[in-house]
């Protein structure tokens, strides 16, 4: 039986029965381990970047900058990161249009491979000591490409899983590209913490930095063959029965979908802002600020990842228990109200605390993070969809996360007080509960729906 056949049988056993869940079948299995292994290696390309821009890259890409000005050297260093999510919207809108039109498996393949390239390549560059301006050129060029990657990357892994599923349980499907991001940082902190305590900090700064970045060879092949393994979206294959190509569909989504790409993305502002403060910018804060040993910050790091990973999961389940709008105005509520105490948990210096301040924001970053793909497949009609959901999670991305390590790292450089960086998150997450409160919820709708109606 094809996969679109077994999800609309099973959907409709699951509604005729919602009380007893339905057995996930092996296409169904298949895909999402596909979407859950792309996006963990995608994001632990990402990943290691973030973590190595905070670690290591001042000294050895900006390091006259780090003799003038170390702050203004710590601040671009985190900057690059955001340089890629510039260029998300254009990995999305490329990305977006090749997957309305051709099908979304062939598109994940290409932005994997391409990700995984550019973070291999990465690996390989000489610092500035032997090339000199060369070498940070280079660098934010290969973050470019990053950034392009990525942008297509999440929209697509999202559609598989959703588009996969039985109606009841779209939000937990659609949960498995979600915890790849934090599957993705548990591998990411994981590799640089056993290679920094088994090298120590001096060889990890000459040369072991690299390994991480080469690393990522290994996993493409491994991400790409598991894609390649699986079938088309049903939706997509009963979209492109209908139509043989879609028109115009960028011109459409912008023409009537400008107001649902808008809230969606100030919907995604704060959980990304958040995550990349937790991903980026705590663990440099810990190290160069509070002077904590760098295997402890990456061990904490590590497991807070874990708790991540947790509750995205608890998310999506929630996001088909009680909705998906709901979900995320707990998340966000969690949020804004431990924004600024888990400051004071972190400069108390101790390992411990220093956990629990990370534990409690990554609450709050489940919540709100787990129900987004059912949340954004839903919104966004089959013809538009992956154009759509890419181009709103790459906007909110530049809204949110792009900047946010380094204007936390200004906020720390000007006033020297953590928990003002507390309210720039807990101000995001309260624009971001206002926005997802706005959206009606679309539970349920018929993705093979051309059109959804306002939201």
């Amino acid at each position: 039986m094809s996969l679109q056949s077994s999800v609309a049988a099973r959907s409709a056993s699951a509604n005729s029965r919602p009380d007893v869940p339905a057995k996930i079948t092996w296409e169904e299995k298949k895909v999402l381990t596909a979407t859950l292994v792309g996006t963990t290696i995608e994001w632990y390309d990402f990943f290691v970047y973030a973590q190595a821009a905070g670690l290591a890259f001042v000294p050895l890409f900006f390091s006259p900058m780090t003799q003038n000005n170390p702050l203004l050297a710590q601040i671009i260093s985190f900057a690059t990161i955001g340089l890629s999510f510039l260029f998300r919207p254009l990995g999305a809108i490329v990305s977006g249009h090749m997957g309305d039109r051709f099908g979304r498996r062939g598109v994940l393949v290409m932005t994997l491979i391409l990700m995984g390239s550019a973070t291999a390549l990465i690996g390989l560059l000489p610092t500035y000591a032997q090339i000199g301006a060369w070498a940070p050129a280079l660098l934010m060029f290969l973050r470019i490409l990053q950034g392009f990657s990525a942008g297509g990357e999440w929209g697509g892994a999202a559609l598989m899983s959703v588009e996969s599923a039985p109606v009841n349980r779209r939000s937990f499907f659609g949960s498995f590209p979600q915890i790849g991001t934090p599957l993705g940082m548990i591998l990411a902190t994981g590799v640089l913490w056993a290679m920094t305590a088994a090298l120590g900090k001096q060889a990890m700064l000459e040369w072991g930095w690299r390994l991480p970045f080469l690393f990522s060879i290994v996993l493409i092949v491994i991400g790409a063959v598991i894609r390649r393994s699986v079938e088309e979206s049903p939706v997509f294959k009963a979209m492109h029965q209908r139509r043989k190509e879609s028109s115009a569909p960028l011109r459409e989504l912008f023409r009537h979908h400008s107001g649902k790409i808008f809230r969606t993305a100030l919907t995604f502002m704060a959980n990304n802002a958040a995550g990349y403060i937790l991903i980026a910018f705590i663990i440099s804060y810990g190290l160069n600020v509070l002077k904590m040993p760098s295997d402890q910050l990456l061990l904490v790091s590590t497991l807070a990842a874990v708790s991540w990973f947790a509750f995205t999961l608890l998310g999506g389940l929630m996001g088909d228990w009680i909705g998906r709008v709901r979900s995320f105005q707990i998340g966000y509520a969690i949020m804004a109200v431990w924004a600024v105490p888990m400051w004071f948990l972190i400069d108390s210096k101790s390992a411990v605390l220093f956990f629990i301040g990370a534990l409690g924001l990554t609450i709050g970053l489940g919540l709100s993070y787990g129900p987004q793909a059912a949340l954004y497949a839903e919104l966004f009609p089959a013809e538009i969809r992956y154009s759509g959901v890419s181009v709103s999670y790459a906007l909110g991305a530049i809204l949110g996360g792009a900047f946010a390590p380094a204007i936390a790292q200004w906020i720390i450089g000007t006033y020297g007080e953590s928990w003002r960086v507390g309210v720039y998150i807990a101000v995001l997450a309260v624009i971001s509960l206002v926005a997802v409160s706005t959206i009606r919820d679309p539970q349920g709708v018929d993705l093979n729906a051309q059109d959804h109606g306002p939201s």
